[in-house]
């Protein structure tokens, strides 16, 4: 199964979800490969530590190798790098992707990384896509490409407005490119169950009918650490409350 982890907003947590998401997937002992689309590349050193700065064969060399003719391209697999996690695979982002992009939108390649991860679908059980925080070529490819989006939300008033536009636009790549594409659920973020703004936010949500996921993210310092010492919750510390939303969070997936 495909998923894209996707909101336009930054900073509300999409590359710690889908690393947290993946490397519990894993853990579980299902093949797993994320796909690192954001050129800041927080997926990939998050899972690639240190090696990150040095790996060779990233999406950018997949995509630049779309815009011209070659006798021998590179096979997809060769794209893919195994992490330090048993069962979980990535391929990295690099900068390179942003100035990629043009060119890639111009020529009309939104159809590459679709194909790409239909080449790849007897290697993974899960694949999870992180996405830049914008509505560009990059989450328009991820978008058309999987079947499940997942949307972080991060209890701000903020999020609140844009999440209705922010699902019109996943609706409309539904319409236009992808019948398979269906919002799997918000994701509750940086919760804080003892603010009243978080708690009356979420209500509304669900009042309205949207697909919340029950299991709420806490905010925690040790999400911090987790980043830094390139280590998802599950391998760091897995008896942690937020290790233990994630496993959780995973279980819902695995049951919608």
């Amino acid at each position: 199964m495909r998923r894209v982890v996707f909101n336009q907003k930054g900073g509300v947590g999409k590359s710690t979800i889908t690393c947290n998401l993946a490397a519990i997937s894993a853990h579980q002992g299902l093949r797993t490969l994320v796909v690192d689309l954001d050129p800041q590349g927080n997926s990939t050193h998050y899972l690639m530590g240190d090696a990150a700065d040095n790996v060779e064969d990233t999406l950018a060399g997949f995509f630049n190798q779309t815009l011209s003719f070659n006798f021998n391209p590179k096979k997809t697999a060769e794209f893919v790098h195994a992490t330090p996690f048993p069962g979980l695979s990535i391929m990295p982002s690099h900068p390179n992707l942003e100035e990629l992009q043009g060119k890639l939108e111009s020529r009309y390649k939104i159809f590459k990384l679709r194909d790409a991860l239909d080449e790849l679908e007897e290697d993974f059980d899960a694949i999870f896509i992180d996405t830049p925080p914008a509505l560009n070529f990059y989450t328009r490819s991820a978008l058309i490409a999987t079947q499940l989006c997942l949307i972080p939300f991060d209890c701000d008033d903020f999020s609140r407005r844009a999440l209705y536009a922010l699902m019109e636009n996943v609706q409309e790549i539904r319409a236009d490119h992808n019948r398979d594409l269906e919002v799997e659920g918000i994701v509750v973020n940086q919760f804080q169950p003892r603010a009243s703004l978080p708690q009356k936010l979420v209500q509304e949500l669900i009042a309205e009918g949207l697909p919340v996921f029950k299991t709420y993210l806490s905010s925690s310092i040790r999400i911090r650490e987790s980043h830094e010492q390139a280590k998802p919750m599950i391998h760091l510390d897995p008896k942690h409350k937020l290790a233990q939303e994630f496993t959780a969070l995973h279980a819902e997936l695995r049951q919608s």
